[in-house]
């Protein structure tokens, strides 16, 4: 039998409780009698309005609890789509959640919650399991594998803190300990609850903890003066922003300083959009060689390169092709600050930034270098040109150029390398799976991105392979009457692994995307194979805000967008030579 003793937080530097939405829950003890309901108030003052999943037996009653509350259960077609919804759900607002049955639902999700663990989008996995009372003599109860704790044992490798809450002398606490570390390290948690502990009564008082410890002073004394020192006496500064700006909800103090300093802002593929893309001091995207040359050649001629809240993947660091010198960096995130050669332990990224901030630094201003179009001849064709990825991206740029409020949600393969080159003009508005690079995660995605958001028009850029896995989301997306835009990239298979290696293999079965609505009974479908066709079919898709619009974009097998081009120039290295 799996116990509270079971658990597990990963070790790490001290993360700020900052988030999109409220910082930390309130310490002050609920008035609750019941495990279950102790969870769900719980959830409610962290700020968690929607929990995402598919029901099952095990997990009903906690269900029924949700029902009765004032969080909102968003019904999936799937676990792993539950958690697609939930990872971007967590990126726009702040916390996720889910809700699967055992094993068949957990284990279903494991996918989508690896990914927001690579990611550092914390999601919440509440599991229900088999009752207590139940698992005399081991008995082979239905979902059940191995024994009653695989499924924890699973979760526990792609979560930062885990627990079986089959103790009601500890449950409350367990709670809080979990809950407070997807707030402290931005990562998924994962909580089981056997379905006959649901309605079980605390048994003594308990008090929710008062929140996230804060930094070292000493340590972050010292550090702030090194970086201070480093800053002013540097002749060509350069700030890299990344990931973790997001999801601790620093946009506001990024900015701040870089306009109080004049420093130039790149961002990596996985911190796209945490500024305003329009905003004179952003640079572009840092690729290392596979991104625009000027870009590359303003933080890598860097003196002092300010990196805050990196997180370096081999695509940020185009596959491996940077070339950052650590002598030159200050690297600050959430579990580690690291100036030049000395770390620092306990400092806290927030507190990091508003303390340069504070120090009003007087530095050398860096000039932002003027930014290439990639889309400049995107315009050039007839009516009855063949659309390509060059024209459909340059006309995605203008829509999101003429939108109030557009997010984009980018699926993996050229959906997301052709849409690294678009101009985000507000921030927090692109989302993608830009590092685990799971296929699939754009239409679900979209479900979350829209519960977190409703006000914002989301466009969905998906290739055909990644629709064809989770597609049938846009059944959930007609259920709740949502508008999204899905471009599907319908180029008949596997581009990227096309042009890394070529074969059969990549090719899939062509459907008529745009007459899924006719099966729906909802939204509105398009074919576009000219230019002419793209045209309208993007001024139809904006004017259609009563359902979704699903375009079909045809594409030629090959084509493909400048920086899949470069990327798959690099990688195709590394794949032939392990031949």
């Amino acid at each position: 039998m799996a116990s509270t003793s079971r658990q597990r937080a990963t070790r790490g530097g001290k993360a700020n409780g900052r988030r999109n939405g409220p910082a930390t829950a309130a310490a002050s003890p609920p008035a609750v009698a019941t495990v279950g309901q102790y969870l769900i108030d719980r959830l409610a003052a962290f700020g968690v309005e929607h929990v995402f999943g598919v029901p099952g037996d095990y997990i009903l009653s906690l269900y029924k609890l949700i029902e009765e509350s004032p969080i909102k259960i968003v019904g999936m077609t799937r676990e792993d789509n539950a958690g697609f919804a939930a990872d971007a759900y967590a990126r726009i607002h702040g916390l996720g959640c889910i809700a699967v049955t055992y094993c068949v639902g957990g284990l279903s999700a494991c996918n989508s919650i690896a990914g927001a663990y690579a990611e550092k989008s914390p999601v919440i996995v509440l599991a229900g399991s088999p009752g207590l009372s139940e698992r005399a003599r081991n008995p082979l109860l239905h979902h059940k594998v191995k024994g009653f704790e695989t499924q924890f044992e699973v979760f526990e490798k792609i979560t930062v803190a885990s627990a079986v809450l089959d103790k009601p002398e500890t449950a409350l606490g367990e709670i809080d300990r979990v809950l407070e570390a997807a707030v402290r390290y931005k990562r998924p948690v994962y909580l089981e609850l056997p379905r006959d502990q649901v309605q079980a009564r605390q048994v003594k008082p308990h008090r929710p903890p008062d929140g996230l410890p804060p930094s070292d002073p000493d340590a972050l004394r010292e550090a702030i003066e090194e970086a201070a020192a480093l800053l002013s006496a540097a002749r060509r500064p350069v700030i890299l922003a990344d990931v973790e700006i997001h999801r601790f909800g620093l946009q506001d103090e990024l900015l701040t300083l870089a306009e109080a300093t004049g420093m130039p802002i790149a961002t990596t593929i996985l911190g796209k959009s945490v500024i305003s893309e329009a905003h004179p001091l952003f640079a572009g995207l840092y690729e290392g060689a596979m991104g625009r040359p000027e870009v590359t050649a303003l933080v890598e001629s860097a003196d002092c390169l300010l990196m805050l809240g990196c997180f370096l993947t081999d695509i940020n660091l185009g596959i491996f092709t940077a070339k950052l010198d650590p002598s030159k960096c200050i690297d600050a995130t959430s579990e580690n600050l690291r100036i030049r050669h000395h770390h620092y332990r306990d400092v806290r990224l927030d507190d990091f930034i508003r303390g340069l901030i504070d120090r009003r630094l007087s530095v050398a201003r860096t000039p932002v270098p003027r930014r290439s179009n990639p889309f400049v001849e995107e315009s050039h064709g007839r009516p009855d040109t063949p659309v390509s990825s060059r024209h459909l991206f340059g006309r995605l740029n203008r829509v999101l150029a003429q939108a109030a409020d557009m997010t984009v949600i980018a699926d993996i393969g050229d959906s997301l390398f052709g849409a690294a080159d678009l101009e985000m003009h507000r921030r927090t508005e692109f989302l993608s799976p830009a590092y685990y690079t799971s296929m699939g995660f754009g239409v679900p995605a979209a479900v979350g991105a829209s519960m977190a958001n409703p006000q914002a028009r989301l466009l969905v850029i998906v290739g055909d392979g990644a629709f064809q896995m989770t597609g049938t989301e846009l059944s959930t997306i007609a259920r709740y009457g949502l508008n999204p835009i899905v471009v599907v990239l319908n180029n008949h298979g596997y581009t990227t692994e096309r042009f890394l290696l070529d074969g059969s293999f990549n090719d899939i079965q062509d459907w008529a995307y745009h007459k899924l609505p006719e099966v729906l009974g909802a939204g509105l479908g398009l074919e576009v194979r000219t230019l002419a066709q793209l045209d309208a079919g993007l001024r139809a898709a904006m004017e259609n805000t009563a359902s979704f619009s699903l375009l079909n974009v045809h594409l030629d097998p090959y084509d493909r967008s400048p920086a899949l081009e470069r990327l798959a120039n690099r990688l195709s290295k590394f794949v032939t030579n392990a031949q």
